[in-house]
């Protein structure tokens, strides 16, 4: 745990240099968002992990969080990545270096056998808010309508709808084809951030995302119901 709190102050730090850039609205929204994770995933961790070391796994993982927190930052002034083609591609750097590191935590796991059911729930929490914040940036800049914060939300609907029947909460098995459409989930709408695609592609490639989750997400909801 003191780990944990020790590497999350160092990502503070970083998070709150990056943000401070562009003013204090945007470093004050990427610590909230950073803090807010850190204080969850500490909670989760003092309950759910087993090892007595932290493991870089888990320092990965976290720094995963703190450059999701990072590229929120534009959420804070809007339309700044169209008026700023730099940091337009700052973002889009900057998710594909998080994008890079997914898998890279669960394979340190593995390796240093340090598997547990905090590190997998903290991966694909982040995954989750790393979809989120990208989906929030594309609406923001009007590249597609509204319409593709479904691509980040059917995530959280489907947490929802668990609520409802508990059954969707059951135990899924290990699916290649569920983390290949995760990162091209991801990798889409990092795409469509980049300054060079205009609306005329971007809303095909969203449309065509928005159907491979639709796909995925039935598939694991049909092999719930049949259990």
């Amino acid at each position: 745990m003191a780990a944990f709190l020790a590497l999350g102050l160092w990502h503070l730090a970083l998070v709150w240099l990056v943000g401070h850039r562009l003013g204090g609205g945007a470093a004050a929204l990427a610590l909230a968002i950073f803090a807010a994770v850190l204080a969850i995933a500490g909670l989760s961790l003092r309950a759910r992990y087993p090892h007595p070391r932290l493991g870089l796994c888990n320092g990965v993982t976290q720094l995963r969080a703190a450059l999701v927190a990072v590229i929120a930052v534009p959420l804070a002034a809007h339309g700044v990545l169209n008026q700023e083609t730099g940091l337009a591609w700052t973002i889009v750097a900057l998710g594909t270096l998080a994008l890079g590191l997914d898998g890279l935590d669960g394979w340190l796991a593995r390796r240093a056998g340090l598997v547990s059911e905090f590190g997998a729930r903290f991966d694909m929490e982040v995954d989750a808010l790393f979809a989120l914040t990208l989906a929030l940036l594309v609406a923001q800049g009007g590249k597609v309508g509204l319409w593709v914060l479904a691509l980040a939300g059917m995530r959280y609907a489907f947490v929802a709808a668990a609520r409802i029947w508990p059954w969707l909460s059951a135990p899924l098995p290990e699916s290649r084809a569920r983390k290949l459409v995760c990162v091209i989930q991801i990798a889409s709408l990092i795409a469509i951030l980049a300054p060079p695609v205009e609306s005329g592609a971007a809303v095909p490639l969203a449309a065509a995302t928005l159907a491979l989750l639709l796909w995925s997400f039935g598939r694991d909801v049909a092999w719930l119901a049949r259990r």
